[in-house]
């Protein structure tokens, strides 16, 4: 764990060995033995936090606590008491002390609350830089990001926005496929035409058909008049599919016809009229195995898989979360005419260790609700949805010989498939592989653990 820990005790001995067990665990440290000594000390170096004995000769350590938060609180204190008593470990709370530790100190568990007491400091300061991080940060469009992730689909996106190949976004609902698909036509040839978009899932086979490609006047009950298409209505621009993995089997053929001969016949006519589109589409389906389960055209799929941009969940976009929590968090209170500064450190860890199965758009949803809510200034836990706030990993973790924490081997297999489906971006041919098993026998122990398997090959 980085980071600088500046010791304070009157016991030199004390230090010392505190400092020597500090340096095997590869945290840094300095000692002194006066309260005025830690204060100098401070003032002239960089510290991450501070350990300090309670009893000393001059200022206490309950008074070295005061003046550091008074004057530095952003620097975690942690006293060390032999009294142990809970009169003493109120006063060090009242004197802001971050944590407190008992004598005879127990090296490990006074590690443990140190390495605590750092990410706190750490955590402390980014919530602090976020606001100037928001506002320099990396962009695409409207997109916004500065993990690993985010800045190698930046690049993906400058490259392919000058192109005028079709382009399939994929990931995860949430994950901002829409977004992209704006950004590529903003940042593209086309971008003083139309962007038109439909989500392929809200509509009917029939209805889609027509609005698609068009109808003539009375081609059916309601055709009262002719009827433009959305392959028309984008002429010149970008046409965006959404959820194109709901498109039906039946109308496969014609969207194929239509994207090989960039031509359209509307609904009862018998004219083909041509278009210039760039098609975009976007899918949170596995195409592939849509394929191979005759569900969707193998043709279909390569016309408009031509380029590829698949979009990283949430959770693998680490500090991410706290730069678009804070992003939201301006827009709304904006929005609600409230003096809002940003996050609590503690609402921060709480973003941070969060899955987000619903991802950008579950986080969004999370910071309007929480803007609404607040009482203070800067958002605190108790403004976040309950199943965040009472978030608990599904990790797999097998560490502990204790009866008593032992998992039955059901819970095991549980949260290892999570694990695995996780690591696949939830494939499940890709999850069923790495398991050793077949689709149905995937399919079959998801349904048991309740999860939503509604493309299940056994049927």
């Amino acid at each position: 764990m980085p980071g600088r820990v500046l010791i304070v005790d009157d016991e030199q001995s004390m230090c010392e060995m505190i400092e020597a067990d500090l340096a095997t665990r590869g945290i840094a440290s300095e000692w002194r033995t006066s309260a005025a000594a830690g204060l100098l000390a401070i003032q002239e170096g960089t510290f991450d936090a501070v350990l300090t004995d309670l009893k000393m000769p001059g200022l206490s350590g309950l008074g070295l606590c005061e003046r550091i938060v008074a004057n530095r609180p952003d620097l975690p204190v942690i006293v060390m008491t032999g009294f142990g008593s809970m009169e003493t470990a109120i006063a060090a709370m009242r004197a802001g002390a971050y944590d407190f530790v008992s004598k005879p100190v127990e090296l490990d568990i006074l590690a443990l609350r140190l390495e605590r007491a750092i990410q706190h400091r750490l955590l402390s300061e980014q919530v602090r830089l976020l606001s100037d991080r928001l506002h320099q940060a990396n962009r695409f469009s409207k997109l916004l990001g500065e993990s690993p992730a985010m800045r190698r689909l930046f690049d993906d996106l400058s490259r392919v926005s000058k192109t005028d190949s079709s382009v399939l976004i994929t990931g995860e609902s949430g994950t901002g496929k829409e977004l992209v698909a704006r950004a590529l036509h903003e940042q593209s040839p086309r971008k003083d035409k139309p962007f038109v978009a439909i989500n392929c899932a809200a509509l009917p086979e029939s209805l889609l058909e027509s609005e698609l490609f068009g109808h003539k006047r009375g081609a059916f009950t309601d055709a009262v008049a002719d009827k433009r298409g959305l392959f028309l209505q984008a002429d010149g621009g970008t046409l965006f599919l959404d959820e194109l993995g709901e498109f039906p089997l039946a109308l496969q053929p014609k969207l194929l016809r239509a994207l090989e001969e960039r031509t359209v016949r509307p609904v009862g006519s018998d004219k083909e009229i041509p278009f210039d589109v760039r098609l975009i589409a976007a899918t949170n389906r596995d195409l592939e195995t849509a394929v191979e389960e005759k569900r969707f055209r193998e043709d279909l799929y390569f016309r408009v898989n031509v380029i590829q941009i698949k979009l990283p969940p949430l959770r693998s976009r680490g500090t991410d979360v706290l730069l678009l929590a804070q992003h939201y968090l301006e827009e709304f209170a904006a929005i609600n005419h409230k003096q809002i500064l940003g996050l609590a450190d503690t609402t921060a860890r709480k973003l941070l260790d969060y899955a987000w199965p619903g991802n950008v758009r579950e986080l969004r949803n999370a910071m309007e609700r929480a803007v609404a809510l607040t009482r203070f200034d800067r958002i605190a836990v108790d403004d976040l949805p309950d199943k965040i706030r009472d978030y608990r990993s599904n990790q797999l973790e097998i560490g502990s010989d204790n009866p008593s924490e032992l998992l039955p081997m059901e819970e095991v297999e549980r949260r290892y498939i999570r694990h695995v489906l996780k690591g696949a971006r939830g494939n499940r041919t890709i999850a069923a592989q790495i398991l050793g098993f077949d689709r149905k026998t995937l399919y079959r122990k998801l349904k048991q653990m309740g999860e939503e398997t509604t493309d299940d090959p056994g049927k």
